[in-house]
């Protein structure tokens, strides 16, 4: 993989908080007017405002503003750098696992063959 490492850093780190983490679980719905996101926490809005700053910066969310309304969405792609990092330290016991997969059903069928 090319040295992603700020890039990634920056996303697992945003992530870390609990906060950020269900604000990005919000928008996996749909994108949400600052108000909004912010109204389940019990925070000050300048605080609730450095979270989606965090987030901003680590490339996760955009925002838009329209008059005195900002909404708030996630960037598509912006999951991409975490995904590719955690496929590749999944490969190696997931490629064993899947030729182990392979060799059991390849066994359960010869076992049902030479039975019939």
């Amino acid at each position: 993989m090319p040295n992603h490492s700020d890039e990634l850093d920056a996303v697992i780190r945003a992530i870390a908080d609990p906060t950020r983490r269900a604000v990005v679980e919000r928008l996996t719905k749909s994108p949400a007017i600052v108000s909004e996101l912010a109204a389940p926490f019990s925070m000050a809005l300048p605080s609730f405002l450095q979270h989606l700053g965090i987030l901003e910066k680590a490339g996760l969310i955009v925002s838009e503003k329209q008059g005195r309304v900002r909404t708030v969405s996630l960037r598509p792609g912006a999951f991409d750098v975490l995904h590719l990092w955690l496929g590749e330290q999944r490969s190696p016991a997931e490629h064993q696992a899947d030729r182990l997969g392979i060799h059991l059903s390849r066994t359960h069928i010869r076992e049902e063959v030479d039975h019939d």
